[in-house]
């Protein structure tokens, strides 16, 4: 359109104003158009900027509107009701009023993503406070139906998933032998290679056996097995879950009345309960393998010497705390993973966040765990 032609359609329609009346009646008329931004933006301008009671905005001599006439009209009337005054839209044609419905659901979108007012520290960290009892009352519900769902399933085994307890214990547990032991066997060369440097310099290289025993068998075994764990099947149970979330899986689950607690958390956690002690144990023997051979390469202690000092100085309270603590590990990391998962929602970018958060979670929940038995065996003297 040429700007002779472009004259010709303006002079169309009647020139778009705005103005308001002692009546508390705020009128609009003409052609609310891009073309006349610019002047009902100055009209808008000059407008008293305190009002008294309730406002009626009059459109019925509204001629044409285009969605930047519509999107004014929204601002001007969105920041009469910000200064306290109730504003009703009177008039309007019903295209026009369905072109304002959707600029008022762009503008709500364009609200929601306006960057957050800034608090000072204290209010920081009150919501801080306030977010982490939420969660964590979030966390208890879930933990106490996790309980519940697993107190009724013992007295109806046969309603136990074991097909899906069997093939988390195959995921979970025999897929996961080669990582634990690489890195287990390498724990346990380093241990004893750092050690034998000290050892060697007072002459007791046969102490290498007390130093990999029972550190291995006592703590570094089963910590580490449980990140391990924590990073690959924690955050595995997190993912599948929360992909279920997204697509709307749990919500099929519900209307068809089986429980999600039922079929996605009690086999995962029954299955790592029962894996993770038992990859403890073979983390334990390959690390102590690894310790075996530097103390043969190192200080010339030998494998019989090795394992007659190993019987005799390693007392089976070692083996056994570090073996108990491995089921509260395993129940700390599927919860953890389970309930992230639950707590996606929105698109797959919150998988994404939620997984990193439940490994986050479950590896500091399990040192801390660690550190707590740590300070309840001394205690006792175990």
């Amino acid at each position: 359109m040429n700007g002779a032609e472009r004259t010709s359609a303006q002079t169309q329609y009647k020139a778009a104003r705005i103005s308001f009346t002692r009546d508390g009646t705020l009128h609009c008329e003409g052609a609310w158009r891009l073309d006349y931004l610019a002047e009902l933006e100055r009209q808008i301008d000059l407008l008293p900027e305190t009002f008294a009671g309730p406002i009626n905005c009059d459109a019925r001599a509204i001629d044409t509107m285009d969605t930047g006439g519509a999107w004014l009209l929204r601002r001007t009337l969105n920041e009469l009701q910000r200064r306290g005054c109730s504003v009703s839209l009177n008039g309007l044609s019903p295209e026009f009023a369905t072109l304002m419905q959707t600029v008022a659901r762009g503008w709500l979108q364009i609200e929601r993503l306006q960057p957050s007012p800034h608090y000072g520290w204290l209010a920081r960290m009150g919501q801080f406070a306030c977010a982490s009892g939420v969660n964590f009352l979030k966390a208890l519900s879930f933990v106490g139906e996790t309980a519940s769902a697993f107190c009724s399933l013992l007295t109806r085994a046969n309603q136990i998933r074991w097909r899906v307890l069997l093939y988390n214990l195959h995921v979970d547990g025999l897929n996961a032998l080669p990582i634990i032991g690489l890195l287990s066997f390498l724990m346990g060369i380093v241990i004893a290679y750092q050690g034998s440097e000290q050892l060697k310099t007072f002459g007791a290289n046969i102490f290498i056996v007390d130093l990999v025993g029972i550190s291995l068998l006592r703590e570094i075994a089963p910590l580490l097995t449980a990140i391990l764990v924590a990073g690959r099947s924690g955050s595995a149970y997190t993912a599948q879950i929360g992909t279920m979330a997204v697509t709307e899986e749990l919500d099929a689950l519900r209307s068809l009345g089986i429980s999600p607690i039922s079929l996605l958390v009690i086999p995962r956690a029954l299955a790592l309960v029962i894996a993770l002690p038992l990859l403890t144990v073979f983390a334990n023997i390959v690390g102590v393998f690894g310790g075996m051979l530097i103390a043969l390469s190192q200080l010339g202690v030998t494998f019989t010497e090795f394992l007659n000092r190993f019987e005799y100085a390693i007392v089976l309270r070692h083996y056994l705390v570090g073996i108990g603590k491995t089921p509260v590990f395993a129940a700390i990391i599927a919860l953890v993973g389970c309930y992230q998962g639950f707590q996606v929602f929105g698109g797959v970018d919150s998988v994404g966040r939620r997984t990193t958060l439940s490994v986050v979670q479950a590896i500091f929940l399990v040192i801390v765990t660690d550190a707590f038995f740590s300070i309840l065996f001394s205690w006792w003297r175990i």
